[in-house]
């Protein structure tokens, strides 16, 4: 007989042996962290992004992120990324900083401007400095007398090709005069005098004129004429914001269309007083007029346009513009100018984000009617396929669905898409339509849309302000067979949420539990709950709430879990926990956990700080008492502790209890419901778990009616065990596991045929994970069956905990569940179940970064997500099989060099932030940091 699933017993031993535990960094996702430089190859099709801190992103087709090409050469597969190399040339004059690159199209030259007016030139890709550099004394030769005035022309600012002769090219200066310079014939075809600060130099396709933008918030026309070497006024200047006093056009492009009329952008230029400080760009074409108003920064732009030499126009497809904190692409054939979603680098801190949930495997019916929700909310944008679609992408499609749901400072919950390399977003749930807030949230796109001059649009979903620090999600919790959702926020609400495929408008019921259950003494210092609305509120197609359950205390919310099977949640803060049926709109049970000394739990997080004074007396208090009372209870503990543990395994530490006085003691830390033997061991049942700060565990027997009479019976709970850690360490995690020790299934699992049903033969045991320990105790008695303490390094403490499913290798049919933990060392431990022996350990997260540690997410199959900025999750992989990571091919047009051969997938410079950057076909990339010439080449 085959045991399930039906794997013969002697290859049992064999499959096991197939599991392992590889960690591996798979992908970025997100927006690139504090982005300075943009570049777009429209050979290639190639889009990269330099960031302040040396990275160097490239950008392909719809995979996302990048820098990891299969090329095929003589019938094999090279897996390569980007070779780096790293020039440092010191000139001999004193002025030294790049200012700006242009990489010939020929790809065999390189021009720099510098910061001290010359220009040089590099051969490439050699990357020799040639001798042929241009300095100002040799351009001044050319200019009239009347110009020189005894001034420097300063920095260059600008050099562009020409665009039917590329021996020419066009060199601009700060101080505004523009130089039309022959490479061949080595002088001035043509100078142009500006008198104004020149800040960018565009070329009209033709080659007959070019456009330059300047300090005072105009552009100029230029004509280009053999016969006029010398051009004392443009043929037109145009100030758009004008005539009072405007900023800078930082930068700006000029397209030719079939139209007849042309497609001027620039950003900038706003009217000094009135706008000054609006981050803006502006589309002008003919009649239509649009200024499209951004919430950071513009870094650069382009525009993905025709490059054939022999058409006569350019009929620019698409605007992309690098924010400094989002990238928007506008879709330039379509009337209105709509945004083109991004397929990868979604701005994820579009509000601060606060906590992550992941849900693996999701039904197809969720998935599609989640999607359908967020396309109904995304009216202002067009279907317009993404334009930038260099490279093939060669990874095989997901085998399942995956959800990423982040919570945000903002209230709003965001569902992305994680089933592969970019993170897409797909819906956006926003909880504070629900409260009376001093701020109404449509007020400022209303009034942007109805101003008349400029004509403003906003545009982009970053938005860094929050109009009620109290709407930030803690806690989120989504049932995947029924669509339920709970998300739970800072000043203590609860909200349960259905999802609906149609739009409604209806009231809210509200439901009041007092977690301090009238004690005595205690009074709350902290911010006040958030007022629901009185009244109907319209919702649109997706998740909408029917209950607000409000905690009173108004703490933030700690811990939640949902059993939509049940129809219950439970709910934890600072103060206590408590056990709510959503069906009956009724609660069943709230509990307060606080200690008598807990005064800090009273405070809350946005009270006003205390006295230093009272904060010192406090602290000395507790010092004083420790030394007396602190000293006996450890001795104590340490006896019993090595009368339990006579021989200590060598990588295991003794745990130090610590005060039953702790501030914050009572904060509950971790909820779980389960099915399992909690009053004898013949009869399973309904249980509810709730763990603490101060390691203390509850376990409540449920009395759940049927599906039949949930309208008639109510729900009862009855606490059945208590259980006091020795350690008094906080509890961070709790499950329940079957008779073969495995976790039980999830709601709706088992009934729907979707899972294996537990083993109810066996007895059951309670996996808890403390700070400090792992200890496995058996159903119904709680007797400790095994532990271990966690070690290795002093000061070590559990942060993140998951029960993980890992698949073999070798057959997709045989798997084991592994527990997995993070630690604020920011290490990875894998342990088995239930007998916790020690798998693997990894260095993970820096253990200074205390944001990424703290903001870890595993997943169900063995993979993970940690913030690294805060734009973007970095994600990993513990499985085997099981592994997320870009693989897409990109072909160029030159011999490839098995011999050259080196990985890398991101090229750094640890010092110095990336100013500009070129990418240019043929494969090849150059950036220029201060001081520093880098040579990329994608082999």
């Amino acid at each position: 007989m085959l045991s399930p699933p039906f794997i013969r017993p002697c290859a049992l031993d064999e499959l096991k042996h197939t599991l392992s535990f590889p960690f591996v960094q798979t992908v970025e996702h997100g927006f690139p962290n504090q982005p300075s430089a943009l570049a777009y190859d429209p050979k290639l099709q190639l889009m990269a992004i330099g960031t302040k801190s040396g990275a160097i992103k490239v950008y392909p087709f719809q995979t996302g992120n990048l820098c990891l090409y299969v090329l095929v050469s003589k019938h094999k597969l090279y897996f390569s990324g980007i070779v780096l190399w790293l020039y440092v040339h010191l000139f001999s004059h004193s002025a030294t900083r790049v200012t700006v690159l242009l990489p010939k199209l020929s790809c065999d030259l390189l021009a720099v401007g510098t910061e001290g007016g010359g220009v040089h030139f590099l051969e490439l890709p050699s990357f020799t400095l040639l001798d042929r550099s241009i300095f100002q004394d040799e351009i001044m030769q050319s200019v009239p007398e009347e110009y020189k005035c005894g001034k420097s022309l300063g920095p260059v600012e600008s050099l562009q090709e020409h665009p039917q002769h590329p021996d020419k090219i066009l060199i601009g200066y700060s101080r505004g005069l523009v130089v039309l310079w022959d490479l061949q014939s080595r002088h001035a075809d043509n100078v142009f005098l500006g008198k104004q600060q020149l800040e960018s130099l565009v070329w009209v396709r033709s080659g007959n004129s070019f456009v330059s933008s300047h300090s005072d918030g105009g552009y100029m026309v230029w004509p280009v004429s053999s016969s006029t070497p010398c051009t004392h006024e443009p043929v037109t200047s145009t100030i758009p914001y004008g005539p009072f006093p405007c900023k800078a056009v930082n930068k700006i492009l000029w397209r030719t269309t079939e139209s007849g009329a042309p497609l001027v952008l620039f950003s900038g230029g706003m009217p000094r007083a009135s706008y000054g400080d609006r981050h803006c760009l502006t589309i002008l074409q003919d009649s239509q007029h649009i200024t499209l108003d951004f919430t950071s920064r513009v870094i650069d732009f382009f525009t993905i346009h025709c490059i054939d030499r022999d058409k006569e126009f350019d009929d620019p497809l698409a605007l992309v513009v690098l924010l400094e904190e989002e990238l928007v692409v506008i879709d330039l054939q379509t009337a209105g100018w709509p945004t083109i979603p991004s397929p990868y680098l979604a701005p994820l801190h579009s509000s601060a984000i606060t906590c992550s949930y992941h849900i693996s495997n999701v039904p197809t019916k969720l998935w599609d009617r989640v999607i359908s929700a967020g396309q109904r909310q995304c009216h202002l944008q067009t279907h317009t396929n993404w334009p930038i679609c260099g490279g093939k992408n060669l990874a095989p499609s997901p085998k399942q669905q995956e959800l990423l749901l982040t919570g945000h400072e903002d209230g709003t919950v965001r569902f992305w898409d994680a089933s592969g390399v970019s993170l897409r977003p797909l819906y956006k749930l926003s909880t504070a339509n629900i409260f009376q807030t001093d701020c109404d949230h449509n007020d400022s796109l209303t009034q942007a849309g109805e101003e008349d001059w400029p004509p403003f649009r906003k545009v982009g979903c970053f938005d860094p302000y929050s109009d009620d620090p109290r709407l930030g999600i803690q806690k989120i919790c989504l049932c995947k067979y029924s669509g339920k959702l709970l998300v739970a926020g800072t000043a203590g609400q609860v909200i349960v949420l259905y999802l609906c495929d149609e739009k409604s408008d209806h009231m809210i019921d509200v439901a009041t539990v007092d977690l301090l259950q009238d004690r005595e003494g205690f009074t709350w210092k902290g911010h006040d709950r958030l007022p629901p609305k009185s009244s109907s509120v319209p919702f649109a197609p997706g998740f909408q709430p029917v209950v607000l359950v409000q905690c009173m205390p108004p703490a933030a919310v700690t811990a939640v879990t949902l059993h939509a099977e049940w129809n219950l949640i439970a709910f934890g803060t600072s103060h206590g926990f408590g056990l709510f049926d959503y069906h009956r709109r009724s609660p069943v049970l709230a509990r307060c956990t606080l200690h008598p000394n807990d005064s800090l739990a009273m405070e809350g997080p946005l009270s006003r700080v205390k006295s230093l004074k009272k904060s010192l007396r406090q602290s000395f208090r507790r010092i004083r008492k420790s030394r007396v009372s602190g000293k006996k209870r450890v001795q104590e503990a340490n006896a019993q502790l090595a009368e339990q543990d006579a021989e200590v395994t060598p990588v295991q530490r003794r745990i130090e209890p610590r005060s039953a006085d702790d501030s914050l003691s009572g904060v509950v830390r971790c909820l779980c419901f389960a099915d399992t033997f909690l009053r004898d061991g013949t009869h399973h049942g309904p249980t509810m778990w709730a763990g603490t700060n101060s390691g203390c565990v509850y376990a409540y027997a449920l009395d759940v009616p049927s599906q039949d009479k949930f309208s008639e019976q109510s729900v009862e709970a009855l606490l059945g065990k208590e259980i006091q850690l020795m350690h008094r360490a906080p509890v961070v995690s709790i499950a329940v596991l079957d008779g073969r020790g495995n976790p039980l299934p999830e709601p709706y699992e088992v009934s729907r045929d979707l899972a294996k049903a537990p083993d109810m033969q066996g007895s059951h045991s309670v996996l808890i994970a403390s700070e400090e320990q792992f200890k496995v105790f058996m159903l119904p008695r709680v007797s400790a069956k095994t532990k271990f303490k966690l070690t290795a390094h002093e000061g070590c403490r559990v942060r993140k905990v998951a029960l993980v499913n890992f698949s073999s290798v070798a057959s997709e049919d045989y798997s084991e569940n592994g527990l997995v933990c993070l630690t604020n060392l920011g290490d990875i431990h894998v342990f088995s179940i239930p007998a916790l022996r020690p798998q693997v350990r990894y260095d993970c997260i820096r253990k200074e970064d205390i944001s990424g540690i703290a903001s870890c997410v595993f997943t169900k199959t063995g993979q993970g997500f940690y913030l690294i900025s805060p734009s973007e999750y970095e994600r990993f992989s513990l499985s085997a099989r099981v592994i997320t990571k870009p693989l897409c091919q990109l072909d160029v047009d030159r011999p490839h060099d098995p011999s050259e051969l080196s990985i890398r997938l991101e090229a750094k410079s640890q010092y110095h932030s990336v100013g500009n950057v070129c990418l240019f076909h043929r494969s090849k990339c150059v950036f220029a940091s201060s001081g520093l010439w880098t040579r990329l080449r994608i082999t």
